[in-house]
Formats: structure tokens, C-alpha cells, sequence
């Protein structure tokens, strides 16, 4: 049996698995979709909320930038994001996590898309 999901706002019925993951003022979402040939691959989207207008009337919009990876490119590109977070920590060491704000759980149905 297939999950369903969508983000809300978002046109995208595709999804069949989604995680969210905030870190500071973007959210990270790394999705599960199926195209028109029933084939799964990766999306990968950042959205960044942008805050512009004055004080008293704040506008806010997302900036949000995606990409694709298929499962014959899994095996690269994992091995790639390893190699370069290996790299990272033996530069500068192990970084420490950001601290986990309370009733830090991301709700889908308040953020704009």
C-alpha cells in the first residue's frame, strides 16, 4: 500500500514519502515521487522564508530551490556527500548540532509552499 502525501499549497500529488527537517530558517524536505512511468527517485527541496516590507506590515514568500537524483545516481551520490562531510570534520572538526528549540515539531499545514 502507497502513502500519499503533499505539501500544502503545493500542486504536487506525486509524493509518496516525505521527511521535513528544519534547520534554522530553512526547511529541508526530502521526498519520495513516482513519474508518469512509475519509476521513484529523490526530490530534494530547500525553502527559505524571506521577509520583506516594513515592521508594521511584514510580507513574507518562500524561496524554495529543488533537485532531482534517480536511483541509478544513489550510489555516487551518497558516496559523495560522505567523502565531502569526511572531509569537513577532519578540517574542522565535528560541528556542534543546533539545539533543538521546544515544540520544535514542523507542522506541513502552517507552512506556505
Amino acid at each position: 500500500m502507497k502513502e500519499h502525501f503533499s505539501h500544502p499549497g503545493s500542486p504536487e500529488k506525486d509524493i509518496l514519502f516525505s521527511r521535513a527537517i528544519k534547520a534554522g530558517k530553512r526547511i529541508y524536505y526530502i521526498d519520495v515521487k513516482q513519474n508518469s512511468r512509475n519509476e521513484m527517485y529523490l526530490s530534494l527541496t530547500e525553502s527559505k522564508k524571506i521577509v520583506s516590507g516594513d515592521a508594521e506590515m511584514p510580507q513574507f514568500s518562500y524561496e524554495k530551490h529543488k533537485i532531482f537524483i534517480y536511483p541509478e545516481d544513489f550510489e555516487k551520490f551518497s558516496g559523495a556527500i560522505a567523502d565531502a562531510m569526511k572531509y569537513i570534520f577532519e578540517q574542522q572538526g565535528h560541528i556542534e548540532q543546533r539545539p533543538e528549540q521546544p515544540n520544535a515539531e514542523i507542522k506541513l499545514d502552517e507552512i506556505e509552499f
